[in-house]
C-alpha cells in the first residue's frame, strides 16, 4: 500500500465534490486516503445520504477498507485495493454494480454524482462495466441525467470513453425513487481534451423531463420556454431540436435541458420545475443559461469545466480548453488531484468572457498501478 493522502474537506469551496474526487483517485491510484472535516463549509456538515453512498460504492468496486462510513461522519478513511467486478463468469462480457443512495434511510440523493465518482476507477481499470444507481435523477445542486447524457457523455466520449446512460424511472425531489443504468468502457488511454476554439455548432437539444403524476403538456411548455429564450436572447445555435419525456417517477416534478455541441466542444443547462411556476418559465431559465454560455465564445461551459479536471490529469497528454468561468469548484478539485497525481494544473483568462484551462498530467509512479488492475 502506498503512502497515505491527507485530505483536509474544509479546503476552498469545503463541499461533497473534496470527497468524492479523493474517493475516485484513492481507487484510481491505490493510495490510501484520510478525508477530515467533510463537508465543512455546508449546512450540515458531515456525510449526507448521497456522500455515504459514494463512500460505500468506491470501497465496493476497489475491495477497500473503509473507515467513518456513517450519516454524519466527518472523518472518512479508506484504503483501496485493485478494482474488480462484482462477480464472475455473468457472460454478459460486462460486470455489474448496483448501489441505492436511499439504502441508509429514505433519500432523494443525486444518482449522478454518485456515477461521477465510481467512474473514473471504473474507467481506468479498462474493460466494460454496468453499473445501477437508484436515487434522485433530477434533484437540486447535481447534474441531472440528462445533462450527463447529452454533456458529460459526449464529452468523454470525445476523450474516448464510452459512458452510455438509460432512466428506466425518474427520481425527482423529495421523493427520489429514481433508476439509472450506466454501461461505461474504456479500451486504451483517455485521450486529452483539446478544445480552445469551439467551431461552429454541430446541433442543439432541449430536452423535457416530466412525471407521470403530472399532466402531459407540461412537457412541450417547457421545450417551447427553452427554445424561445435561446432564440429571443439572439442566440446563434443553428439546428434545434427536441425531446419531451412523460416519464414513470416516484413522485412529481419535471427537468428541461438545454445542450449544445460544437465541432470542439460541449456545453448545457437544466433548469428544475418548481411549484406554481409555469413551464414556459422552467423552460426559459435553461434557455437563458444556455444563451449566457454561448455569449461568451467558450467551448466547455463551466460544470463540465469542473467535470472533466479529473479526467485530463489522467489522459495521455497536455489538455487545454476554454471555459466561461473558473469556479471555486474547479480550484478546489485542482487542489485535490494534485494531491494525488503529478499533474500540473492553471488557468489563466483570456477576455472579459473566457478563460483558458491547461492540464499537464505528468509521468505516473509505476506504483499507481496497484489501484486500476482487473486480474485476480
Amino acid at each position: 500500500m502506498s503512502d497515505w493522502v491527507e485530505i483536509d474537506g474544509a479546503q476552498g469551496e469545503g463541499g461533497g465534490q473534496i470527497l468524492r474526487t479523493s474517493l475516485s483517485l484513492a481507487a484510481v491510484t491505490g493510495k490510501a486516503v484520510r478525508i477530515s472535516n467533510v463537508r465543512a463549509n455546508r449546512k450540515n456538515p458531515g456525510l449526507s445520504n448521497q456522500h455515504l453512498a459514494a463512500v460505500r460504492a468506491v470501497a465496493r468496486i476497489c475491495g477497500g477498507e473503509v473507515s467513518g462510513d456513517k450519516i454524519g461522519s466527518r472523518v472518512v478513511e479508506l484504503s483501496p485495493r485493485a478494482v474488480r467486478g462484482p462477480s464472475a463468469g455473468s457472460g454478459s462480457g460486462r460486470t455489474a454494480w448496483l448501489f441505492d443512495v436511499a439504502a441508509e434511510r429514505g433519500s432523494a440523493g443525486s444518482v449522478g454524482l454518485v456515477l461521477q465518482t465510481v467512474l473514473p476507477p471504473l474507467l481506468m481499470a479498462g474493460g466494460s462495466w454496468e453499473v445501477e444507481v437508484h436515487g434522485g435523477t433530477n434533484v437540486p445542486w447535481s447534474p441531472c441525467v440528462e445533462y450527463l447524457e447529452h454533456v458529460f457523455a459526449p464529452c468523454l466520449a470525445w476523450m474516448g470513453a464510452s459512458v452510455e446512460l438509460e432512466r428506466p424511472r425518474a427520481g425527482f425531489y423529495p421523493a427520489g425513487g429514481g433508476v439509472v443504468k450506466c454501461r461505461a468502457e474504456l479500451d486504451g488511454p483517455l485521450a486529452p481534451m483539446r478544445a480552445i476554439n469551439r467551431g461552429r455548432v454541430i446541433n442543439a437539444l432541449a430536452h423535457s423531463v416530466v412525471s407521470d403524476r403530472l399532466p402531459e403538456h407540461i412537457g412541450p411548455r417547457q421545450v417551447k420556454g427553452c427554445i424561445d429564450a435561446l432564440r429571443s436572447d439572439g442566440a446563434e445555435v443553428g439546428l434545434v431540436g427536441d425531446l419531451d419525456e412523460h416519464v414513470a417517477s416516484a413522485g412529481p416534478g419535471t427537468c428541461v435541458t438545454a445542450a449544445v455541441w460544437f465541432e470542439h466542444g460541449f456545453g448545457g443547462a437544466s433548469a428544475l420545475g418548481e411549484k406554481g411556476v409555469p413551464a414556459e418559465k422552467i423552460g426559459a431559465q435553461a434557455g437563458r443559461a444556455l444563451a449566457k454560455f454561448l455569449r461568451s465564445g467558450a467551448a466547455i461551459d463551466e460544470h463540465l469545466s469542473d467535470q472533466i479536471l479529473l479526467y485530463a490529469a489522467m489522459a495521455d497528454g497536455a489538455s487545454e480548453w476554454t471555459t466561461p468561468a473558473v469556479t471555486t469548484h474547479l480550484e478546489t478539485n485542482a487542489e485535490v488531484i494534485r494531491a494525488f497525481l503529478p499533474a500540473e494544473i492553471g488557468w489563466e483568462k483570456m477576455d472579459e468572457e473566457k478563460w483558458i484551462v491547461r492540464v499537464e498530467p505528468g509521468a505516473r509512479d509505476a506504483s499507481d498501478d496497484e489501484g486500476v488492475n482487473d486480474d485476480g
